[in-house]
């Protein structure tokens, strides 16, 4: 199944074509609607289903990544899965997309794993509670993704942690964040002083902008840049300093994952370090997890050529069919 990608340009996701229009072309529907979190801010949260006569077979939660959104190209992913048969839907976290907040700052990364647990759980309930559900994320998504499922077995009798997940994809999940893009020795060692000082201050300089060096098509490139919502400054003191905080966090409760997954990682990602989710994997107490590296590709392996693009892709669908085929099979999650 080709990814919808292929028929955006470098001005719009969509094409030529109006969103309503896209939408009919590959057979989903699309709906949205603000929420507000305890904190008062309103989040943006969509959805996309297959029109019948597809038959739901799981449904999907899509956590995008640092400066990302849920409208731009992770949609594209959304139609993707949905065209699959998967009841798919995204939230744009605080400070990102069409939410309330300051502008990609995220000083403390528990309030975003509450608002993704909230909407994701609520979404879910929509749906026959037989049906599997699973998570997609990309970047930092995958360290919140990694959070979500740590926060559910921390407290398994807590019904705010939700019920169980089938499986996770982690797409260039931020682990660790790799040493070619982190800021220059003895900056990032200064971090906490300037987050204790002017936490939003854009102080933080990094080894070139993100989508520079994530996005191997020059058009996807343009695209990615083209969203009226996309923000290239510089990350916040704080935000910076959290995201570093984050890795550490994970890195020392690997062997605490149990939920099954699949790491997908291009070879040459300079943002987030491939490295970090070998050991994931290695170290990872799920019995069910599945380790691919592709060489030569970067970070956003939806910015790759389209023979790329379907090869990761079609890896990714494979393995969440298959999963979703296992548990119908099994009797529900």
């Amino acid at each position: 199944m080709v990814h919808p990608v292929a028929e955006a340009n470098e001005r719009s996701p969509f094409g030529d074509l109006t969103a309503e229009e896209f939408y009919a072309r590959h057979s989903v529907s699309h709906g949205s609607e603000f929420i507000t979190n305890p904190r008062g801010l309103k989040l943006f949260t969509q959805w996309w289903l297959p029109l019948p006569p597809a038959t739901l077979t799981g449904t999907l939660a899509l956590v995008h990544g640092f400066t990302g959104e849920s409208s731009w190209l992770l949609q594209l992913t959304g139609i993707y899965f949905a065209k699959a048969g998967f009841a798919v839907c995204a939230i744009d976290h605080q400070g990102h997309g069409f939410s309330d907040g300051l502008i990609a700052h995220i000083p403390d990364i528990n309030p975003v794993v509450d608002d993704c647990i909230a909407f994701f759980d609520e979404f879910r309930s929509r749906f026959d509670p037989s049906l599997p559900s699973f998570l997609y994320s990309e970047s930092l998504g995958g360290a919140i993704a990694l959070l979500i499922t740590l926060r559910r077995r921390a407290s398994p009798e807590n019904v705010s942690s939700g019920k169980p997940w089938n499986g996770l994809i982690l797409n260039g999940a931020m682990c660790g964040i790799s040493a070619k893009f982190k800021p220059p020795w003895p900056l990032e060692h200064f971090l906490s002083l300037a987050a204790a000082i002017i936490p939003t201050w854009r102080v933080v300089p990094t080894r070139g902008s993100i989508p520079e060096v994530s996005f191997k098509v020059e058009w996807k490139r343009k695209l990615a840049l083209a969203s009226p919502r996309r923000t290239v400054a510089r990350p916040r003191a704080s935000t910076a300093q959290e995201l570093l905080r984050i890795c550490r966090e994970l890195q020392g409760r690997y062997e605490e994952v149990e939920v099954p997954f699949l790491v997908v990682h291009g070879g040459d990602d300079v943002v987030c370090d491939p490295a970090c989710t070998e050991e994931l994997y290695a170290r990872a107490a799920s019995k069910d997890k599945t380790l691919k590296v592709y060489p030569g590709m970067w970070h956003q392996l939806i910015g790759e050529p389209e023979e790329n693009v379907e090869l990761v892709f079609g890896d990714m669908l494979e393995w969440l069919t298959a999963r979703a085929k296992r548990s119908a099979i099994d009797g529900g999650a």
